[in-house]
């Protein structure tokens, strides 16, 4: 599989799932456990650009395919405008949905540049915040989706 852009062999049990392996073989922490269930949305990635859930997808689904995790969604040392409007609108509180929340919206972002509210809210439906009303969220987004097609 390829995460972030680069290619990774692993051998792993098959009984681990990706987030597993993101997490404690690969290094990569931003994915977070969360439900373990597939009801929260903390562990989302994109496969092939898609969101996922890591909990529910064992390593073996993904090979030879492209895993984005929310280190891999920034261009190279400027952060995704998602990043950039989670920050500046305050929308996290604890932090720990931002992760699948940033990435689920990317993939929003990336088919839809200029989505209504209530795309915005269904693309983030399966995504769980436990501290806020979920309002700052939505406006992070529309912020990064009305940067993105004002920029030259």
């Amino acid at each position: 599989m390829r995460v972030n852009g680069e290619p990774q062999e692993l051998l792993v049990l098959p009984h681990r799932t990706l987030l597993e392996v993101l997490r404690e073989d690969l290094g990569l922490t931003g994915t977070k456990h969360g439900c373990e269930l597939g009801e929260c949305g903390a562990c989302t990635v994109l496969i092939d650009g898609k969101p996922q859930l890591s909990c529910l997808t064992l390593p073996a689904q993904v090979i030879g395919r492209e895993v984005t995790t929310i280190e891999g969604v920034a261009d190279g040392g400027a952060l995704h405008a998602l990043q950039e409007s989670f920050g500046a609108l305050n929308a996290a509180q604890c932090g720990y949905c931002t992760p699948g929340m940033i990435v689920t919206a990317a993939a929003l972002l990336d088919r839809e540049p200029d989505p209504s509210l209530d795309q915005i809210r269904h693309a983030l439906g399966g995504n769980m915040c436990r501290c806020t009303g979920y309002l700052k969220i939505l406006e992070a987004v529309q912020l990064a989706a009305a940067q993105r097609v004002t920029a030259p």
